[in-house]
């Protein structure tokens, strides 16, 4: 997000300021709205106070809004409603101001000719690449809305498969924070109540008993520390997935994770064979839907499997080659793409491959929940029930004693 600082004039007089926009484009836009019209315009150099600091949560577009305005666009475009009219009457239609205001730009741009393709070019933050390389490629077929029909199919059926592993991985991570939450008030409110109690009582307590007793008097002192070290740890997974050569060891360490790694392998195979059909079904080349597939996969460890397929690709040999030999391709993956690369059929059996493996991810997301729920919930009860143990016991040796 860009600074900009402008002159201009309103019904009221002079105004000047500065404004917050993703281009000089977008921040006339903004001030038009206001009813500002500007004189002069020029952007302030980024700071390290006023940069943008992206930690990885949220999206300039909710996917649920960018598929809603894909099948808009598309039955305005069936309907007979031109291309400037349609992005007029959904700049006006949708929820989302990031959006709204990159449609008003396109608008502009379409009227003075440009193509819709290089004028979404100008959004990356709303616009991806795969999505302007398809709608290029629908321009050129003069099937646009096909094209933005087939777009629709393929941010829901990923968003589909997106939230079915984040809702497998939400229960356990709810129930960890919870269990954290839990011990850290025992040791902090409730064991301490009863140590002098187990102090006046002269006698050697249990070993569970001084192992509570000691990590409680940790806890009193060190709490904040434990939450350091959390946000520490989020903050640091953060960074880490943000560089490419890290990147590269943590989602190696996730696949490899016994359980979860197999359901992420099949999510990431699902949605790479997903864009590279609706890629190649759009007849956007070879070599550049290689391109951008590697920038929309999400994993490390096959972006550099894709790469060294294009490069492959360029050489002149087969597609499968640098897949067969890396285990994160089961067979399943590279004889498919093999026979349709020798049928000519590749963009149709991709499309199976992926249908394929969203299906086995609704399975095993549904497995995982039935396995993870049970097994939280006897780890919560293990760490409670230790506490309260570590507790009950001393009380019974002074109950017996006293009696």
């Amino acid at each position: 997000m860009a600074r900009f600082k402008y002159q201009g004039r309103d019904r009221k007089g002079k105004k000047s300021g500065v404004v917050s926009a993703g281009s000089k484009r977008e921040a006339l836009l903004e001030l038009r709205e206001k009813g500002i019209k500007v004189t002069e315009m020029t952007e302030l150099p980024e700071t390290f106070l006023t940069k943008d600091i992206n930690i990885g949560f949220g999206e300039a577009v909710k996917t649920q809004q960018f598929v809603i305005f894909l099948r808009q666009f598309a039955t305005l475009l069936k309907a007979g409603v031109t291309l400037v009219d349609s992005t007029v009457i959904l700049a006006q239609q949708t929820e989302s101001k990031p959006l709204k205001k990159a449609l008003l730009a396109v608008e502009l741009d379409l009227r003075g000719g440009i193509p819709l393709s290089d004028a979404a070019a100008k959004h990356k933050r709303i616009f991806s690449n795969m999505f302007v390389n398809m709608v290029r490629a629908g321009e050129a077929g003069g099937q646009i809305d096909e094209t933005l029909e087939q777009l629709a199919n393929y941010y829901e059926k990923h968003n589909d498969t997106k939230q079915k592993i984040i809702s497998a991985l939400m229960y356990p991570l709810v129930l960890t924070i919870v269990a954290i939450g839990v011990v850290i008030f025992l040791l902090v409110s409730v064991v301490p109540t009863f140590v002098d109690m187990f102090n006046d009582f002269d006698a050697e307590l249990p070993a569970i008993t001084k192992f509570v007793m000691n990590a409680s008097a940790f806890m009193q002192v060190y709490w904040w520390l434990v939450i350091l070290i959390m946000l520490l740890i989020t903050f640091a997974i953060t960074f880490i997935r943000k560089q490419k050569d890290t990147k590269y060891y943590l989602d190696y360490v996730l696949l490899r994770i016994p359980i979860f790694g197999k359901v992420l392998q099949k999510a990431v195979i699902a949605r790479m064979t997903r864009t590279l059909s609706s890629l190649f079904a759009s007849s956007v080349p070879i070599i550049q839907s290689m391109t951008i597939v590697e920038q929309v996969v999400e994993n490390e460890v096959i972006a550099r499997v894709l790469r060294k397929s294009r490069d492959s690709l360029e050489a002149g040999q087969s597609l499968t080659v640098p897949m067969k030999s890396h285990w994160v391709f089961p067979p399943l993956v590279s004889q498919m793409i093999a026979v349709g690369e020798e049928s000519g059929s590749l963009d149709t059996m991709l499309a199976k491959v992926a249908d394929f493996y969203e299906k086995e991810v609704d399975t095993a997301t549904d497995r995982l929940k039935a396995l993870i729920e049970p097994t939280m919930i006897v780890i919560l009860a293990a760490l409670v029930g230790t506490i309260v143990l570590a507790i009950l016991i001393p009380m019974f040796e002074i109950y017996n004693y006293v009696g």
